[in-house]
């Protein structure tokens, strides 16, 4: 099929395009320069439509092991939302955690057409592919956990970087992973025995080594094997006040690796560690220190995790956080342990206009995004930890409607006008920048802005076409068009039309397989049979996965260095 968009307004910011009245032809799925010839072209007229690249969702907890959990200790969720089946559509449930095809039709009509689940315990790959593979529309990758795991721990200590980095490149290979992923380093370990870290020099138990040495260890591995994207870091002592300081120490961390002049750390959900205070009660807004402190580094980028008033399902490979948030609610709690590798737990929560503490992180999540250069940064909930991923026009209406965020202002606890800045913030986006945060700076982060994120030439056809007027629109108008797109197109194909799932088609699943020098992968196994044998469930034979288990999978080749380079 050939495609005309005609006339649209089109924002791609990778492109450097800031709403010019164009055309995008579209042909076998992907965007061209000119048709190879003019039959059976089908014109779409965009005239004072917003046309742009598919959105990109950087860290949305979509597939595995915890979303599971998730829907099975909270069947009262999915009373919330229920689609019955239509046509070709399946059927789904789940408001904070809807079912797997309900997934990928929610993210479709916001003109979402990739999204990466943050946190796959090796052991776990299978089934979480299994659960990507039945996600429809998207493109999909997983982030794989590292931070807590014994063979890593083993080579830190022994400082063998090398061995280090074979080993991860053994593991992403193996279990058909994009990136590595950090989750409260060494914290999870101590769990098991009861404890936590509480510091980046607080010592793991059997180890020797800190969590300070983890995040520097895994950096150095990353950069070992080039890797498309940096570590993904949710760092120590999320959630607790006081936490900015030790979020601050973490991203110095990547101040040794300055001048290489290229990302090598990604902070995850970082509103959770903006915290100030000594206690609840003194909890207060970190937010510009952290933006001061993040902006001096080139090689350091974000997520933001806004958190929105309501009822959600936390969830997280930070065990000890889980069982302290339950304690603080006082409702159900699940907690999983992976052999030699994680440590994840899941509880309910609810995040009340009238409390201060969720007053004040509603507030901090938008003043990070506010103070921020938009290329720094991608809007996340880190769904739905702090609200589901449909309630992203939400925030968009906000971060372009200063009316709007003094409506919901009204309406919170006062502890926002004292231990907050954000009524103090004029800034409103503008779709240029709603386009960054959401499309080019998510794709550029993760390294693969010539596969997602732009209209470039050659790419897949993953465009989104929006019905608002860029001129004239009230924050009524941007949630509107953001929650149903006019258009939402996969791979050239309509999906969507007028916020109602047309067709149903499967994405691509991104994965890396750095290289391995086969001298050290022979040891390697040596390492990996004897604690195998000893402490896994399973054999190694069965550990990895083949690539019948993902959607049309793509392997994304090594970068050159210095490419993976984020602030202008």
């Amino acid at each position: 099929m050939r495609l005309l968009l005609k006339n649209g307004i089109v924002f791609d910011p990778l492109n450097n395009i800031k709403g010019e009245k164009m055309d995008i032809l579209i042909e076998n799925g992907k965007v061209v320069e000119k048709f190879s010839n003019e039959r059976d072209v089908k014109i779409i007229d965009c005239t004072n439509k917003i046309v742009m690249p598919g959105g990109v969702d950087i860290h949305t907890h979509i597939a595995g092991g915890k979303v599971n959990a998730g829907r099975i200790m909270r069947p009262e969720d999915h009373v919330y939302f229920v689609k019955e089946r239509e046509g070709i559509i399946h059927s789904g449930s789940g408001y904070s955690l809807p079912t797997t095809w309900l997934t990928g039709y929610l993210y479709a009509k916001m003109g979402y057409t990739f999204a990466a689940t943050p946190a796959m315990p090796p052991l776990s790959a299978r089934h979480t592919h299994e659960e990507l593979k039945s996600i429809p529309i998207v493109d999909k990758a997983a982030y794989t956990l590292f931070g807590n795991n014994w063979f890593v721990f083993k080579y830190i200590r022994e400082k063998d970087y090398k061995k280090l980095a074979a080993f991860v490149s053994f593991i992403l290979k193996s279990v058909k992973g994009f990136a590595i992923k950090l989750v409260n380093p060494g914290g999870d370990e101590a769990w098991a025995w009861g404890g936590n870290v509480k510091s980046l020099d607080d010592i793991v138990p059997n180890f020797d080594i800190t969590p300070r040495d983890i995040i520097d260890g895994l950096i150095k591995a990353n950069e070992i094997l080039n890797l498309p994207h940096s570590i993904h870091l949710h760092t120590i002592n999320l959630g607790r006040p006081g936490n900015y300081i030790d979020t601050i120490e973490t991203i110095r961390i990547a101040g040794k690796y300055s001048n290489e002049k290229r990302q090598v750390m990604h902070v995850t959900h970082i509103q959770f560690h903006s915290y100030g205070g000594k206690t609840w009660k003194d909890f207060e807004s970190k937010s510009e220190e952290i933006v001061k402190e993040l902006h001096k580094y080139r090689n350091v980028t974000f997520d933001v995790g806004f958190v929105l008033f309501g009822e959600t399902t936390t969830m997280t490979a930070d065990g000890p956080m889980e069982y302290y948030l339950s304690r603080l609610t006082g409702l159900k709690w699940q907690n999983l342990g992976i052999e030699l590798e994680t440590s994840p737990g899941v509880t309910p929560i609810i995040y009340r206009k009238k409390s201060p503490v969720h007053s004040i992180q509603f507030a901090i999540g938008l003043e990070l995004a506010l103070l921020s250069d938009p290329w720094k940064y991608c809007l996340t909930t880190d769904h739905p930890n702090g609200a589901p991923f449909i309630r992203y026009p939400e925030i968009i209406a906000m971060l372009m409607s200063k009316k709007y965020r003094e409506e919901i202002i009204k309406e919170v606890n006062p502890a926002i006008k004292r231990r907050a800045i954000i009524e103090s913030i004029d800034r409103e986006y503008d779709f240029y920048e709603i386009a960054i945060i959401t499309r080019s700076a998510p794709a550029k982060i993760l390294g693969m802005e010539k596969f997602i994120g732009s209209l470039n030439i050659g790419n897949d056809a993953n465009i989104s076409v929006y019905e608002i007027n860029p001129e004239k629109y009230t924050y009524e108008d941007i949630i509107k068009a953001f929650s149903n797109s006019y258009l939402t197109i996969k791979n050239g194909r309509v999906v969507v039309k007028k916020g109602k799932v047309i067709d149903e088609i499967y994405g691509k699943t991104f994965y890396v397989a750095p290289k391995i020098d086969d001298d050290i992968m022979r040891e390697i196994y040596s390492d990996l049979s004897y604690y195998f044998k000893r402490f896994y469930s399973v054999n190694l034979a069965n550990y990895p996965l083949d690539t019948i288990y993902l959607t049309n999978p793509v392997e994304i080749k090594t970068i050159p260095k210095l490419e993976r380079i984020v602030m202008k």
